[in-house]
């Protein structure tokens, strides 16, 4: 099998060594059968119906019966054991292609040597996960049928060395040589099978430009020209489609030199077996049994099932090792995050140079795209509080996120502390900038476990005090403590996931916090008690505002309109902002309050 395939499967198969010896010792149960068939058969009929003893044949039938009902349990309970190893194997293998995908997301350039393309989009992710799931069914299949195929071979061989040794070199001498056979012959059919594969992708490329373009073939008269292109694929996929179909005839000779053979040898040479007393008449028989019952399915099995499997896997796994097989993370800034150490969470450490910067920064999501800002420039001082509004979809959560530093500019430059981003290192970055979505994230584990994800050794007393600031200490108390397992996240209310969320960033070392509507699912009084938290909470805050209240309580406001950043208070874009007074008049509209209310200022 190719190396890619035993260079993946290798950790899985380390980590199952125990299921795989418990499927090995069930196996071995399930191929009883197989084992004793041809000598019971030929006992029954020496011992039992030929030498007059009918009773005793029928024992000696009813006990091979019995040992195929043995042999369906030895299945039955080798069956679990097979899942467990595929079923971790098909786990490891989304694991990866999933880091891969993310990989190449945050780091494009990264995965250049890809076939598939520069980057990752989610369409292909979703594709090779559907490989995995075929990887998955081929392994699970392959496994099972590899296991039978050896050790129904091996079990009739043994059976037949039992009845007569010679048999049993002549038999296994055939066997070999089909087994070598069938690894030539393989090696031939993969690169058969490729050379269709890539004949299939060439043709693919030659009709797709005729056929878009096919009204300028008509008007030009080039129907000629135009089959000859289309014809020599179709010509070449057809010769590959042959030469494919060829290599795999080459399968009925492999089963007629195992099996075949063999049969023909001892058949021809009965009559002189049994005169000579060489085989008895039941022997002869059993012989055929083990050829017939036991040899022959496990190589026919061997030529087709598993070699077809093995071809398709290897195929695909090569597949999957091209994508998953990233070259390390370009390097990133070294750079240290202005004021990393001084202070985190909510210690009294004071951290100063944050300040961030927008600079001509131009953006849009894709090199054809248009662009959603264009040559825009925002100053956020440190420890500022600023409120980004504007209609839906302009654009203001990809601000937030360019301000932050978790979106690149196109052009432009955006700094922190008058460092640009690109220049500081990624690890810090992350750490200190912390964005916190309207969809909250709280997974299966301690209440602990989801608060201190971001910062592990958070003090208990840190978690107490960011529980009353938030208002989320009433559901610590019902659920019983911070110990207290979350089985089902989906038990919780929104309400209560979202402030699990926003507390996790609370006590966190983030420095810049973003909240991109993560208030979204607390009413009025609970919006306001968290946004007056996170402004007492040493560090930036930028807010997503999607009701006026909470625009109100920033020092300064940013407008986002069409290709536009206006940013001012509330007074002042009312004079200079008709996106903004139109947005006003639609709050207001809905029954929002525009009068601001007093609230406490940052204390840095």
């Amino acid at each position: 099998m190719a190396s890619e395939t035993v260079r993946l499967v290798r950790p899985v198969l380390r980590a199952h060594r125990r299921n795989l010896g418990v499927l090995a010792a069930w196996s071995l149960v399930e191929t009883l059968p197989v084992l004793l068939s041809g000598t019971l058969v030929a006992a029954a009929l020496d011992r039992g119906f030929l030498a007059g003893r009918a009773p005793y044949g029928l024992v000696l039938l009813l006990a091979y019966g019995v040992t195929m009902v043995i042999g369906t349990l030895g299945t039955r309970q080798a069956m679990p054991h097979a899942a467990a190893i595929v079923e971790s194997f098909r786990d490891t293998l989304i694991s990866r292609v999933v880091h891969a995908g993310l990989h190449r997301a945050v780091y494009p350039a990264s995965g250049a040597g890809y076939s598939g393309g520069a980057t990752a989009d989610v369409s292909t992710v979703a594709r090779l996960t559907r490989q995995v799931e075929t990887v998955r069914q081929i392994s699970g299949g392959l496994l099972l049928s590899l296991r039978g195929v050896a050790l129904a071979m091996g079990a009739a061989v043994i059976g037949l060395f039992a009845l007569d040794p010679l048999l049993a070199l002549i038999t296994g001498g055939a066997v070999v040589i089909a087994v070598v056979l069938t690894a030539l012959l393989s090696r031939v059919l993969r690169r058969r099978h490729v050379a269709l594969l890539r004949a299939q992708e060439e043709l693919a490329g030659r009709a797709g430009p005729q056929l878009t373009g096919i009204r300028d073939v008509v008007t030009c008269g080039a129907w000629e020209t135009a089959g000859r292109t289309v014809g020599g694929g179709v010509d070449a996929e057809a010769a590959a489609a042959v030469a494919s179909a060829r290599a795999g005839a080459g399968r009925i000779a492999v089963v007629a030199v195992g099996t075949r053979l063999p049969f023909a040898i001892i058949l021809l040479s009965s009559s002189w077996l049994v005169s000579s007393a060489v085989l008895t008449p039941g022997a002869l028989v059993g012989a055929m049994f083990y050829l017939l019952q036991g040899i022959e399915p496990a190589l026919r099995a061997m030529v087709q099932t598993v070699s077809n499997m093995g071809l398709q896997l290897s195929v695909t796994l090569r597949r999957l090792s091209d994508f998953i097989d990233v070259p390390p993370r370009p390097p990133s800034g070294t750079g240290s995050f202005p004021g990393a150490g001084a202070g985190a969470g909510t210690g009294t450490g004071t951290c100063t140079g944050t300040d961030i910067a927008l600079r001509d920064v131009h953006f849009a999501y894709g090199p054809h795209a248009e662009p959603l800002f264009s040559r825009i420039s925002l100053d956020i001082p440190d420890g500022s509080h600023l409120a980004i509004v504007g209609p839906s979809g302009i654009g203001k959560s990809t601000l937030a996120c360019l301000a932050g530093g978790l979106e690149q500019a196109r052009s432009g430059e955006v700094t922190i502390g008058g460092i640009p981003v690109a220049e500081l290192a990624e690890e810090e970055l992350r750490r200190r900038v912390a964005l916190v979505p309207q969809e909250s994230y709280v997974f299966a584990g301690t209440l602990r476990e989801n608060l201190a994800l971001l910062r592990p050794d958070v003090p208990e007393s840190e978690l107490d005090a960011a529980a009353v600031a938030l208002g989320l200490a009433e559901t610590v108390r019902r659920l019983g403590g911070y110990d207290a397992v979350i089985g089902s996240p989906g038990l919780l209310s929104q309400g209560e996931r979202q402030l699990i969320t926003l507390a996790r960033v609370y006590v966190s070392e983030a420095r810049v916090v973003i909240l991109d509507e993560a208030t979204c699912h607390l009413d009025r009084v609970g919006e306001e008690r968290v946004e007056d938290a996170f402004i007492a909470r040493p560090g930036t805050l930028i807010v997503v505002a999607h009701r006026i209240t909470s625009a109100l309580r920033a020092e300064r406001i940013g407008v986002v309109g069409q290709d536009s950043l206006t940013v001012g208070s509330h007074d002042e874009l009312l004079g200079m902002s008709a996106e903004y007074a139109e947005l006003i008049g639609y709050w207001s509209f809905a029954g929002e309050s525009v009068e601001p209310t007093a609230i406490p200022r940052p204390l840095i």
